[in-house]
Formats: C-alpha cells, structure tokens, sequence
C-alpha cells in the first residue's frame, strides 16, 4: 500500500543552531583522532548547537573509551541491528531536538557549520538538509590521485561535480552531512535496517531510500543541498587506490539495486540519469584534456564498473 501523503505545518518552521542535535556514529578504534576530531568540531561551533551524541556500534572497547573522553555527552551504544542505519536511529531516539543531523566519525565540521546548515531550513517546506563535503586526501606523496576525477568523489563518501553549487533542492544528501526534521523522521520510521554500510563493506543507499521515501509521504516538500555548510572528510590511503575505486564503484551498482526494491528503480536511478548523460561525458573530456588523461579513462572505467555491479545484482534478484 502507498504511504497516504502528509502535510505538516512543522515543516515551514524555521531553525536556529540549538535546535540541531547531532548524532556521530563510530564503529572502531581504529578511527579514534577521526572520531575525536569530529565531536570537537562540534563542541566548538561559533553557534552552539544544542546536544551532541555518540552512537557506538557493536564495540564495547569503543564505547567506554568515549565515555571516559565525553563524560559530558551522552554516548550509547547501538541499540539495533549491527550496521549505520541501526546506529543512525539509536541516535535518533538518544536526541530530543526538532532537527537531527548527521556527521560522519570521519568528518569534521567547519566552525560556521550548524548556522549555514540551519538557515537553509528557511524558505518553504523544508524536509532535511545536507551540506558540502570536502574531501581531505592523505597528506605526503600520496594526496589526491592526479587520475581520480572529480565525478567520483562520492566514491569517498564526499560532494562531486555536478551537485548544485548553490542552495537547490535534491533527490537526497550524503550521508557524512546530512540533517532531517525531527517529525519528518518519525513519520517515515527511520533508515530501512535491511539496506546500508556495515563496517567497512562498500555499499550503503540508507540516506537516498529514507529521502524518496519522505518525499513520497510529503509531497510539496523538499530536501535541500546547502553547499555552505561544509565539513572535511577524510581519506585513508588505502582508499585512495584502484581497487577501492572500482570496490566501491561495484558497491554502487549493488545499492541501487537495493534501493529500488524498497522504493522503485525509477526513484533509485532518477539523479543518476542526469549525471550520466550530462556530467560524466563532460567529464571524460576534462580528463583527456587534464595534465593525466588517465582521468579521462578512470570516468569510463567508473561508469561501467558501476553499471556492471547493478546489471549483475539485478540479475541475482
């Protein structure tokens, strides 16, 4: 049964900093100076947001050492399945704000952050907000990949060419920065469980779901792209390779797959129409025409890694 459509005058209201209550989801402690670098980001805001909570997945290790590193902040554990949409909601219901967002455990939030992200709320039926994702490559010799082209920074869970430069609406956000209405939340019921990342496993679809699903319960309304409100997103070295590039490609194809079962594949692929047919051909020819034409190859190899990943999960299925 289609979910019957619903108008809430909540979603007009506008936001202030210290109605944001910001959920950061840790799983290791293999990424504790991430994970501290990412709750002080917060805690040092120009403009306060108003709680802070740590959602520790499945690791007991983890969990009392950032208890014992944020006596002040409520840190808890995962209260459902094992993976990020678990964590997500754990959080959610750890928070009492009217906006819940979302910063990754390797993410860092610039210092005018919660204010860019809470104004875009202004300015109509609002649903959720993401921001800008800046990737921060590995500093030496191995920096940014002079093959990797900007098209495929969602490779690395950050913001790429041809997302909108200004305030626009959008099918959905990025998960390392994204925010939701508390009620638009409760409505929907959450991140859908059977889809998403689980440690280091290279597909996720959790946030693009739970964004065409609140956009079907509330139509008129939209989720919009601040690329103001930005954070910096690290990348380990080990991701900055071929072979995750093409792993995380073929994760893609999967998570569409995923996503349209629960939504449909229309909705799943409905960006990415757009970005194949106008971004990535402009795309190839920047990077024959860059200082590495290998960048060029990389938008080829990309594309079809990923359409190859969908091909063979739908077949599967």
């Amino acid at each position: 049964m289609e979910p019957q459509a619903v108008a809430l005058p909540e979603l007009d209201a506008p936001v202030r900093p210290r109605d944001l209550g910001v959920v950061v989801c840790a799983y290791t402690l293999d990424r504790w100076d991430d994970l501290v670098a990412a709750v002080e980001s917060l805690l040092t805001q120009v403009e306060p947001v108003g709680e802070v909570v740590v959602v520790v997945d499945h690791n007991e290790a983890l969990l009392e050492r950032a208890r014992a590193r944020w006596p002040e902040l409520a840190v808890v554990p995962n209260a459902g399945q094992q993976g990020l949409s678990g964590a997500r909601d754990t959080g959610v219901a750890a928070t009492s704000s009217p906006v819940v967002a979302f910063l990754d455990d390797d993410a860092a939030a610039a210092a005018d952050w919660s204010g860019r992200l809470a104004d875009a709320y202004s300015g109509g039926p609002v649903l959720g907000v993401g921001g800008h994702i800046e990737p921060a490559w590995p500093a030496g010799p191995v920096g940014r990949p002079s093959w990797w082209p900007p098209e495929f920074d969602w490779v690395v869970g950050c913001s790429y060419r041809g997302l909108p430069t200004r305030r626009s609406p959008v099918r959905n956000s990025i998960g390392a920065n994204m925010s939701f209405r508390r009620s638009v939340l409760d409505a929907v019921g959450g991140f859908a469980g059977s889809i998403g990342r689980v440690g280091t496993r290279p597909t996720g679809g959790e946030e693009t779901e739970l964004c065409i699903r609140a956009r079907s319960r509330f139509p008129g309304a939209e989720v919009v792209h601040e690329p103001a409100a930005v954070v910096r997103h690290r990348v380990t070295p080990e991701r900055a390779t071929v072979g995750y590039f093409r792993r995380r490609c073929l994760g893609e194809g999967l998570t569409k797959v995923q996503v349209g079962r629960l939504a449909t594949h229309d909705e799943a692929l409905a960006s990415e129409r757009a970005y194949v047919v106008r971004t990535l051909p402009a795309g190839f020819l920047r990077g024959l025409a860059s200082g590495d034409p290998r960048r060029g190859l990389m938008v080829v190899l990309g594309l079809a890694w990923t359409g190859w990943g969908y091909l063979v999960a739908r077949a599967r299925a």
